[in-house]
């Protein structure tokens, strides 16, 4: 799964690096979690767009906003099929840009050690996601919602968890923002095939602080070596 991840580019060089048109004001952070507002990149009639959502999709049908708890991911799998993401996999895909994520390895019975997994050059990179607008019945109030699509973990990751968020490679990443739905199967397949374990060569991960485990920390701090 993807249940904690860091953003420390700022706006200006998220624009860049992802060519967007332009993109909310954000703050650098270091310990994103569930339920907050996160990036969300995706194409409009001006060309991509950075804009804040939240993290956990709520479907249009959704009678409140309890579920977006339970939504934060979505299994590459089955996310063509499943009636919670299956309209947004058609025509509501996104990036979630992130420069790592966290993940924690059991150590004994009681004592779960998290890592902080990035590029091998530490550079920024894009999680495939999907999005949903979704309208409160009591207030009207329209809120835009996003996961974060998991797959098998890699050789690397799986010394970790047996799940990491799909990454994409930069040369997809305007297949998978296309906002057409897939006319027929090989475009639905092609889209499909995008939802695989990333190189492991290209990624790296070390032990960092337990103050990550409380999304309270947001500091440099949670970034701090692993004690011995």
């Amino acid at each position: 799964m993807c249940g904690r991840f860091t953003l420390r580019l700022p706006p200006q060089e998220l624009q860049s690096f992802f060519d967007l048109v332009r993109v909310d004001e954000y703050k650098p952070r270091y310990n994103i979690a569930p339920t907050q507002d996160i990036v969300a990149i995706r194409q409009s009639s001006e060309g991509r767009i950075g804009e804040m959502m939240h993290w956990g999709l709520i479907p249009h049908w959704a009678k409140d906003r309890k579920l977006a708890a339970r939504m934060i991911n979505a299994r590459g799998e089955t996310v063509s099929e499943k009636p919670s993401f299956r309209e947004s996999f058609k025509r509501k895909r996104c990036l979630i840009p992130a420069d790592g994520f966290y993940e924690w390895k059991d150590i004994g019975a009681k004592y779960k050690q998290p890592y902080h997994i990035t590029m091998v050059e530490e550079q920024p990179f894009a999680m495939a996601g999907l999005w949903s607008e979704w309208t409160d019945p009591d207030s009207g109030e329209a809120i835009e919602s996003c996961t974060i699509i998991t797959t098998e973990a890699n050789s690397l990751m799986n010394e970790l968890h047996e799940r990491m968020p799909v990454i994409l490679p930069p040369e997809d990443w305007g297949d998978w923002l296309s906002p057409e739905m897939p006319q027929d199967s090989r475009e639905k397949e092609r889209l499909e095939s995008l939802l695989v374990p990333f190189s492991p060569d290209k990624m790296q991960y070390r032990a960092v602080s337990r103050l990550v485990s409380s999304p309270r920390n947001e500091t440099p701090d949670c970034l701090s070596p692993a004690e011995s």
